[in-house]
């Protein structure tokens, strides 16, 4: 065995160069997932910025209540808020009194330059609010020395002053930090007026994500692999049979190939991981910029990593694992020979394919957002079922060659004969053309959603009074603050030539749960919506596709959409273009504990995209909810279809209203065609690449063949024809069987709503089934004209 694993080493020492592209490949994948696993270890814990070490925050008005609950809870910390207001800005500065040392916020503080305050009169300030009003250390604020300069490292954008514990008098609010279980938390007697926010939990690790994703791209290589490893096999096929001939038996010749995986494995791991690792190192600083938080450049996942490294080998061991067993079961003459091997049935592989491809479209039609990991398995499923069936299609060139000439005919019969690496290579072009077409088809479903459906028409945008849309909290404005986004909104409506806004109404309920805004000092309540509940984790979440706007039929509403007040029916509840809202559960308006079914009356007069007004509650809907009227946003009808130019411009406008403004827009066309072009360019290339690769490997393995055409008299016509017919049957095959499982995949994902799959993206799919093929066939034309070296001579063994 040692002397198997000695040889094997110096194979791979003289030949390395043959394997250079897995090698390439993958050290590639490594470094790109070494680099994704640094990038997702530095993604916070959700509310890192705003819980510190806690697990539940709570906001009060009043400071002897925040006493009552700082008692109440065995481990907790009391921050005072104070808003200074900030002259031509919405936003004021919050001025708070908090420990650097604090048990649970010591995580939202960091000391940049200085020190922190330690006494009265002293107050240490953020860069951003330094520069706001020209501060340096040694100056004076607000009639406090600057002693330091401080940021929260989980957020960035924080902007606030900090002074000593305890020399906050009169502030605007007090936070209290909780660290409790929610047994604890339930049991203790707090007082009503808290405000109660809850830490989320992330429902999966992004490192998770990121070794998911790896395995598909590794999987992508792996297929590549087996491609090289399987000529390898072919190429080391008379060395096999002479160490068969003196005396190795079968577990010795699949050792030469499976250790020839491991060196290429192991080699691809540690060259990727050091490049990852060290792009990852030198590009922290700049993460940093766009992510707005701190990051320890060496706090990485570990385990994660080392499990990278050991799926790169793996991967390449289990590429090898194939060859080897089919090369070790060669006869010994046959070997001596340099015979190919007899080809499996391809049945057998289509049988199983059809098995793991129902699975997984089975799983994509029950794909639910609660449980992401079904969809996952849906979409590997319908993977390695599409690619299963590869050596089938590979089969039927061989009847197709019997009408073609000479060159095609060698050459589709050289594809079905050498099955094995050729099916490889099959499944590896169509995993790339594959994804391209998924996201073609996608958008396309994306734009399909026209006049009926969508979240907004073309022409229409609606700037909402907070980032969340309908699902986040509204903030309560004062009049300064409403008269800045009001000048906003009315500056957006100028732009893209339209008149008045239409002011979007909401309503609030005394009963529901405050939640705040921190970031931006700004508090508010949720709006009653209603939204279809699903099950995640022993609680019921609400996800953003699956929530409809209840919005106030104020008199504006209806002259809007032309429903007189004298045809509204005075018991109804809500006005709606929806047929069933049995499915929907009222929220955020205290009664979230009740199945509430509110008496609808249908009008067609409302339109039915899912972000426009399509529920509107009446004046008795609001006496039975005890509802409070509140302005949650505008629509702006444009005077034509809205340009790539306006939308950002009008995105401009509001961030520059000094709130927390977002624009809702309908997806443009344009930018969905952008989108499909480039996964058509990238998918194409990805392909080509795959193909330059994989044709490389069969004509070169071909000298034989080439040698005995050209003593028949072959010449450059012929190897062109050969070149060109391959590269020409493999691309085909690929963009037909990788659109085929796309189209599969989304009317499983799709099956409820086929209605988005009707407008079918012809020009984008014609350029990868159609173009693809013709490109690949002219460039291997065009390269083939040099004769090979190995057609002069036969290579010695």
């Amino acid at each position: 065995m040692i002397a198997v694993l000695r040889w094997t080493w110096r194979m791979f020492r003289r030949e390395w160069r043959s394997q250079a592209l897995v090698l390439t490949l993958l050290a590639v994948a490594v470094g790109a997932t070494v680099f994704g696993l640094g990038a997702a270890g530095s993604t916070l814990p959700d509310g890192a910025a705003q819980f510190g070490n806690a697990d539940y925050l709570l906001v009060f008005r009043d400071t002897g209540d925040a006493d009552t609950a700082r008692r109440a809870y065995p481990a907790t910390e009391v921050i005072n808020h104070k808003k200074i207001p900030v002259p031509g800005s919405a936003n004021p500065i919050d001025l708070r009194d908090q420990s650097p040392t604090g048990p649970l916020g010591a995580p939202m503080l960091r000391l940049d330059e200085g020190r922190y305050p330690a006494a009265s009169g002293e107050v240490a300030v953020t860069d951003r609010t330094a520069r706001l009003f020209g501060l340096a250390i040694g100056g004076t604020w607000q009639g406090d020395k600057v002693v330091g300069l401080v940021e929260n490292p989980n957020n960035l954008l924080d902007t606030f002053a900090l002074v000593a514990p305890g020399q906050l008098a009169s502030p605007d609010r007090v936070t209290v930090l909780v660290r409790a279980t929610e047994a604890q938390f339930r049991a203790a007697d707090r007082p009503e007026s808290a405000e109660v926010q809850m830490r989320g939990t992330a429902s999966v690790e992004p490192a998770v994500v990121v070794l998911m994703l790896a395995t598909i791209g590794l999987l992508f290589v792996g297929l590549l692999a087996a491609a090289g490893f399987t000529v390898l096999a072919q190429r080391r096929l008379r060395a096999l049979g002479m160490l068969a001939a003196v005396g190795a038996r079968h577990r010795h010749l699949r050792l030469v190939m499976l250790a020839n995986g491991a060196v290429v494995g192991g080699v691809a791991a540690l060259a990727g991981g050091a490049t990852g690792l060290a792009a990852w190192l030198l590009l922290t600083p700049r993460i940093e910029t766009v992510a707005q938080h701190r990051i320890d450049r060496f706090d990485l996942p570990w385990l994660a990593l080392l499990a990278a490294l050991l799926l790169a080998t793996l991967t390449a061991i289990a590429a090898a694992w194939w060859p080897a067993r089919a090369a070790a079961r060669v006869p010994v003459v046959a070997a001596l020979s340099a015979r190919p091997p007899q080809p499996r049935p391809a049945h057998r592989f289509a049988l199983l394919g059809a098995i793991v491809l129902a699975g997984g479209l089975t799983l994509l039609a029950f794909n639910d957002p609660s449980r992401p990991f079904v969809g996952v398995g849906g979409i590997v499923g319908t993977a390695a079922g599409m690619l299963l069936l590869a050596p089938l299609l590979i089969s039927a060139l061989a009847p197709i060659a019997r009408a073609c000439p000479v060159a095609a005919r060698i050459a589709l019969r050289d594809l079905a004969r050498y099955r094995a690496r050729s099916g490889a290579a099959l499944a590896a072009i169509s995993m790339a053309t594959g994804i391209a077409a998924a996201i073609i088809i996608g958008a396309g479903a994306a734009e399909a959603a026209a006049p009926s459906g969508g979240n907004l028409p073309d022409d229409e945008l609606i700037v909402w009074l907070t980032p969340q849309k309908i699902q986040g909290p509204v903030p309560q404005l004062d009049a300064t603050q409403l008269a800045h986004a009001r000048s906003a909104v009315t500056s957006i409506a100028a732009s893209v030539g339209s008149g008045t806004p239409l002011p979007l109404t909401g309503g609030i309920s005394p009963n529901a749960r405050i939640e705040t805004q921190p970031e931006n000092g700004l508090s508010g309540k949720p709006v009653a919506a209603f939204g279809i509940p699903h099950q995640s984790g022993g609680s019921t979440i609400y996800s953003g596709d699956d929530m409809i706007p209840l919005l106030v039929a104020t008199p504006e509403m209806l002259q809007r959409y032309g429903i007189p007040a004298t045809l509204i029916d005075p018991a109804a509840d809500v006005l709606t273009s929806h047929t069933d809202l049995n499915r929907y559960r009222l929220i955020g308006a205290g009664r979230e504990g009740e199945a509430w079914q509110p008496k609808a009356q249908h009008t067609t007069r409302l339109p039915a995209y899912t972000s426009d007004p399509t529920v509107l509650v009446t004046d008795h809907g609001i006496r039975a909810l005890g509802l409070t009227p509140v302005p949650v946003g505008w629509l702006i009808t444009a005077a034509s279809p809205l340009t790539p130019a306006q939308v950002d411009k009008a995105q401009t406008t509001a961030n520059a209203a000094g709130l927390a403004l977002s624009v809702e827009t309908r997806p443009l066309a344009a930018d969905l065609s952008r989108l499909r072009t480039g996964a058509t360019a990238i998918g194409a290339g990805v392909a080509l690449g795959v193909l330059a690769m994989t044709v490389g490997l069969i004509r070169g393995e071909a000298g034989r063949d080439l040698r005995t055409l050209a003593a028949n008299g072959a010449g450059r016509g012929t190897r062109r024809r050969l070149t060109a017919t391959t590269a020409l049957a493999l691309a085909l095959l690929g963009a037909v069987l990788g659109t085929a499982g796309a189209y599969a995949a989304l009317i499983a994902w799709y099956h409820r709503d086929l209605h988005a799959l009707t407008s079918v993206p012809v020009e984008h799919l014609t350029g990868l089934i159609i173009g693809l093929p013709l490109v690949a066939a002219a460039a291997a034309w065009l390269l083939a004209g040099r004769e090979p070296a190995g057609i002069a001579r036969s290579p010695l063994e």
